[in-house]
């Protein structure tokens, strides 16, 4: 089915237990959406969960069986997968009648959508001859969403056998979470998020999975997620060397995005869109010749491959006219709805507070924290039932979780083993380490705050996934950490999946805050932001390789600017009011970034 057949948009992940079975719930109507496979502990839940709600028989993969990890992931990932073929089977059996699974499916498409367009005519023929026929094309054609997965790179973890002996590298989280997507029996993507891990990378060239079969197509695509042009020509050279090929890079906004945030140094999501635009070809035939040329090395003798190399965007999306000049202008081949989308409690696990707490969020209450254990900025929703209960704890004189799950522990301050900066183990030894240091009582308070602001994000991502399903544990604490993007700022209604589509695609309009600025400009105003918090951080510093950071980000900044001032005329889907006021917004922003020059000023 080709792009011009099916939606044009897709789901990605969202923390690690919102999106978690998405498919199950929007595949069968041709919506792609991505999963996180970090914890195999909360797949293993979710699979007894659906094979007893079947009435199917459940073997519980426990801790102690062989590669375990690797075996939770391919077998939740097999039961969504069996899920969904039942479900679009019952879908193109339903029939074309008003109400039906069926008539939903073609609904929800585009109304550029080819597959609409003969819907309709077959929904007005007269002629049962040709009304059957049209029928037969129709269930015939329409294919059901991917099921795609996402690791977060840096989320890699080494593990000791019951012994106390490091296991293998193989045997690592990211590597034996790729190992499990690799032996299921998907036909969809990998999505690498958080930046290159060589050594991931070099195992997944180890994986037979990921190279081309006989007809020349991939059974498993590989995407990566990508912040400028730079990272996706290192990344796509470094895999096609190794005789992999790079199916997809998704381009997502450094910090108008949700969950955690990579900021670029200043470089913003339209430039960065023009130089894929413009270098979309260059990129391909480099891969193209290191990856053809690395196929024999392999043992792979096969025709030239089916190759391709899709770009898609995400971050910050929220119209339809956005949506529409991001696929017009930059010619991506699919657009990332995100945040809006946990509105939509029949889509997302989302516990009721949370929802709550959610629609009724502002501008303030969304915002980038240093929550994460990873130390990496982290958009957060203020006041989140998981912070307050953080905080509860501090005041209890009880900081810290205890730390079950261990995904993201990365410090060895005080150990040889990495342990989690969340954890009740690090913050009593990092408080009793404070506490010596006689610090002035502002500058204590300053550093102790900060100490403790970090929250235990295994848990709190997936604990909406376990009571949105009525998981009785009088151990599990129901409070939950989320991470929005700040775009679901100007949404406040929970919505249907249909509402949400159609407003997607112009039908309908879900924003309910009109003050909602362009996603450009939103980005831009952010990353000023950014920038005025790095050049308060940088003062105590006064080094000329700081300065030149922030050189540089100041005259990307300015650059991104003139950029969106060049182009403003072609942002054809607005109105003229709706260009004025970017028009407005630029210049505000151009000069609320005047404030910060020279930087010698800020520098000496």
């Amino acid at each position: 089915m080709s792009n011009s057949d099916g939606h044009k948009f897709h789901i990605p992940v969202l923390g690690v237990g919102y999106s978690v079975d998405t498919p199950v719930k929007v595949a069968k109507y041709g919506i792609t959406s991505v999963v996180s496979i970090i914890d195999d502990t909360l797949l293993e839940r979710l699979r007894e969960f659906y094979l007893k709600r079947l009435g199917r028989p459940y073997v519980p993969i426990k801790d102690n069986h062989e590669d375990s990890r690797a075996r939770r992931v391919t077998a939740y990932l097999n039961t969504l997968n069996t899920m969904v073929r039942e479900q679009f089977t019952a879908l193109k059996n339903s029939g074309f009648d008003a109400g039906s699974e069926l008539h939903k499916y073609f609904e929800l498409l585009p109304d550029t959508s080819r597959l609409k367009t003969v819907y309709q005519q077959m929904m007005t023929a007269s002629e049962q001859g040709v009304v059957k026929s049209l029928q037969k094309w129709l269930t015939d054609t329409i294919r059901p969403g991917a099921i795609d997965v996402n690791i977060m790179t840096k989320v890699d973890k080494a593990n000791y056998d019951s012994k106390g002996n490091l296991l293998p590298v193989e045997y690592n989280d990211a590597h034996s979470a790729l190992r499990g997507y690799a032996k299921s029996d998907l036909d969809s993507s990998i999505i690498f998020s958080a930046g290159m891990n060589p050594r991931l990378y070099s195992y997944m060239a180890t994986l037979k999975e990921f190279l081309p079969h006989f007809d020349g197509g991939f059974r498993k695509r590989i995407v990566i997620k990508v912040s400028d042009f730079r990272s996706a020509l290192i990344q796509g050279k470094f895999l096609a060397k190794k005789g992999l090929w790079v199916s997809e890079f998704r381009i997502e906004s450094g910090l108008n995005c949700g969950g955690h945030a990579f900021a670029t140094n200043g470089l913003l999501l339209g430039p960065i869109l023009e130089e894929f635009k413009a270098k979309r070809d260059e990129l391909f035939s480099t891969m193209r010749n290191l990856f053809l040329s690395a196929l024999p090395k392999k043992g792979v003798d096969i025709p030239e491959p089916n190759l391709r190399v899709n770009v898609t965007v995400q971050g910050g999306v929220g119209t339809a006219s956005e949506h529409d000049f991001l696929m017009r202008y930059y010619h991506v081949d699919s657009v990332g709805w995100g945040s809006p989308f946990l509105l939509v409690p029949e889509v997302m696990n989302v516990d009721d507070e949370t929802l709550a707490k959610l629609s009724a969020a502002g501008e303030d209450d969304l915002y980038l924290s240093d929550v994460s254990p990873l130390g990496v900025p982290f958009n957060n929703l203020r006041d989140s039932s998981k912070d307050v209960e953080k905080w509860e704890k501090v005041r209890a004189g009880k900081p810290g979780s205890a730390c079950v799950k261990k995904f993201l522990i990365s410090n060895v301050e005080f150990s040889e083993k990495p342990i989690c900066t969340a954890s009740i183990a690090y913050l009593r030894r990092k408080s009793d380490q404070l506490k010596k240091e006689n610090l002035a009582p502002d500058e204590y308070n300053e550093k102790f705050n900060k100490m403790m602001d970090k929250a235990c994000l295994c848990e709190g991502l997936t604990v909406s996934a376990l009571t949105t399903k009525n998981f009785e544990n009088p151990k599990l604490s129901k409070a939950a950490s989320v991470c929005p993007g700040p775009n679901l700022a100007y949404y406040s209604k929970i919505s249907s999946l249909k509402e949400m589509v159609d407003h997607i695609y112009g039908r309908i309009n879900l924003v309910t805050d009109p003050a909602r600025p362009n996603m450009f400009v939103k980005e831009l105003s952010l990353y000023i932001d950014y920038f005025q918090k790095k050049m308060q951080e940088s003062l105590d510093e006064n080094s000329q390789s700081v300065e030149k950071v922030l050189t540089d980000f100041y005259e990307n900044l300015l650059s991104g600017i003139e950029y969106y001032r060049r182009i403003l005329p072609d942002f054809s889907e607005e109105s003229e009011k709706v260009r004025a006021r970017i028009q407005k917004d630029l210049e505000a922003l151009e000069e609320r970034l005047s404030a910060f020059a020279p930087m010698s000023h800020y520098m000496a």
